[in-house]
């Protein structure tokens, strides 16, 4: 989705740092290695996402855009999150405790607010480093360029923002499985696209790896385990495609969102001001091709109200929530995508003409309050 976006920025970023006046203004350092400790608190106001996979060429340019850090914001960030990690140490010890996580992410990515949204509704408490969209310094020693990533007790690595949480869920439920085994049953393969572009997928990757004793326990009414995975993928395969073209369906718009994405995102001053300008226009371009190639209407706010209309239905009347009185993964994925958007034109524009207002703030007090250690 947004990956498209670093790539625009990369192009007009070339084309501006080869003119004579970007070239006398000379290169500077930036900040590499910071870390942020916390849990993702979903109370933090959200914005939209911003999944930026450029080339590694052009490093040393696109240093310059890193003068002047961001320091203040990086101060800010890493101590409101270390007070949520002293807070989360003496919670969270209670499921899962015992392993050490490390979250990779960009801040405002719907597939690592999924990831968040499911930690912290178990109470895990996990280590954020904030991925700096453009260079990726933070995973150069990753041959996987996305993120998420999460990295398990320092050793396992857990790609795919799926497949982390089906994984994780997996060793909450059975102890005696290691992370490492289990990830075993989640293979990636590897395959190109209609572009010829390389594609990877991971196998099972909405299942949970469970003994039929415990599957019952998990999925004790008929039908609850695949209706939990269909609307997962639902999630993964069409509700975030909608993001992008509602959050940058004007120019004024993608301008509030950029502007959220540089305060949250790991920018320097000077790449910040660039992203801001130029990425909201190129997403606002962008951001009509979506629409294109998914078939969405003229009016991408009425496929979205349609979308989280149909998700509502889905889960009908009787229940709080799909997963009945407490949240399934399916809830998490849902309410992860969506919160992406809080703050946004595009989130209040939602709230005020679909029903998704109860069930969204049922969920935000689930993984707030950590109702899933229990």
């Amino acid at each position: 989705m947004a990956a498209r976006c670093g790539r625009a920025l990369v192009k007009v970023g070339w084309t501006f740092l080869a003119s004579p006046r970007s070239l006398r203004a000379g290169t500077g350092a930036r900040l590499a290695g910071n870390r942020a400790y916390g849990t993702g608190s979903s109370g933090a106001r959200a914005g939209l996402a911003l999944s930026a996979r450029t080339a590694a060429t052009g490093g040393g340019l696109l240093g310059a855009f890193l003068l002047g850090g961001g320091l203040g914001l990086y101060r800010t960030v890493k101590q409101r999150q270390q007070e949520h990690h002293a807070q989360e140490q003496e919670t969270g010890q209670a499921q899962g405790g015992a392993l050490k996580l490390v979250l990779y992410q960009y801040k405002t990515c719907p597939f690592c607010s999924k990831v968040r949204a499911f930690l912290d509704y178990h109470g895990l408490p996990y280590e954020i480093v904030e991925v700096n969209p453009v260079m990726r310094k933070e995973i150069k020693w990753s041959t996987y360029r996305k993120v998420p990533i999460l990295m398990v007790d320092e050793e396992v690595q857990l790609n795919d923002s799926s497949v982390i949480i089906s994984s994780i869920k997996t060793h909450l439920i059975s102890k005696d499985k290691s992370v490492s085994e289990i990830i075993r049953c989640y293979p990636e393969l590897k395959s190109k696209n209609d572009s010829g572009k390389e594609v990877v997928e991971y196998m099972n990757k909405y299942w949970l790896m469970l003994s039929e004793a415990d599957t019952l326990l998990m999925y004790p009414e008929k039908g609850m385990q695949k209706e939990e995975m269909k609307w997962r993928q639902w999630a993964d395969d069409w509700l975030v495609h909608l993001i992008s073209p509602n959050v940058y369906r004007t120019t004024g718009e993608a301008l509030a969102s950029f502007d959220y994405i540089v305060r949250e995102g790991k920018f320097g001053s000077f790449e910040g001001f660039f992203a801001k300008y130029v990425g909201a226009a190129a997403m606002f371009i962008i951001s009509k091709r979506l629409k294109n190639r998914h078939n969405l209407q003229d009016d991408v706010r009425q496929d979205l109200y349609k979308a989280v209309n149909d998700w509502i239905a889905a889960i009908g009347k009787q229940r709080k929530f799909m997963g009945g009185d407490r949240p399934n993964l399916a809830d998490l994925s849902v309410y992860g995508v969506l919160r992406v958007m809080e703050g946004l034109q595009a989130f209040d524009d939602m709230m005020k003409n679909t029903k998704v207002k109860h069930w969204y703030k049922r969920m935000q007090r689930a993984t707030q309050n950590h109702e899933g250690r229990q």
